[in-house]
């Protein structure tokens, strides 16, 4: 009789959405921060200009989850902004273009400074490493260990998803992760 409870409960959390979650989608500029917002709310491919302030929009990759999305510039100049989006985020994606090597340490400092922010204390992080369709694409691996994700043990829970904005590629494998992050992130708050 417990185990038939137990189940049925897990299935009546399923369908139960509440509240969306507050998500910050940020990272670098020319990340796929935008193409990958509108790709998963519409399914379609948008020409996306640099954001300069931020989009937001509520999504719902597949029944169960929802949320509210805050895709914040990425432009230096706009990166100090960044801060005043912390407050009350459930969880964090962090976008990554896997073929820009050359910016892979600018992206781990600014990841490292999000993080280390009081409002973002133990928030769970999904990072999207965009651009795999490309052929010098940093290997998920190797952009965790360039990232230094294993420092953040005990911090923050964390998952790295290989993506392509463009086809879709693991967008709504990083949404679900995303969101089981976030249900695992209340659980143990209460």
């Amino acid at each position: 009789m417990g185990l038939f409870v137990s189940r049925l409960y897990e299935m009546f959390e399923s369908f139960n959405t509440g509240p969306p979650s507050r998500i910050l989608m940020l990272g670098l500029d020319a990340a796929g921060k935008t193409t990958i917002l509108y790709k998963v709310k519409l399914n379609e491919n948008l020409q996306t200009i640099p954001t300069i302030g931020f989009n937001v929009e509520q999504v719902s990759p597949c029944r169960g989850v929802s949320f509210t999305v805050w895709d914040v510039g990425g432009q230096e100049k706009i990166r100090r902004l960044w801060q005043h989006y912390y407050q009350n985020a459930d969880g964090l994606i962090f976008v990554i273009d896997s073929n820009d090597q050359e910016r892979i340490e600018e992206a781990r400092e600014e990841l490292h400074g999000i993080l280390s922010a009081p409002d973002m204390s133990r928030v769970p992080l999904v990072i999207l490493a965009n651009k795999q369709d490309l052929p010098n694409a940093m290997k998920t691996s190797d952009i965790a260990l360039k990232l230094g994700l294993n420092t953040l043990a005990g911090k923050h829970k964390w998952f790295i998803q290989p993506a392509c904005a463009v086809t879709g590629d693991g967008l709504l494998e990083g949404m679900l992760e995303m969101s089981n992050l976030v249900k695992q992130h209340r659980k143990n708050d209460y």
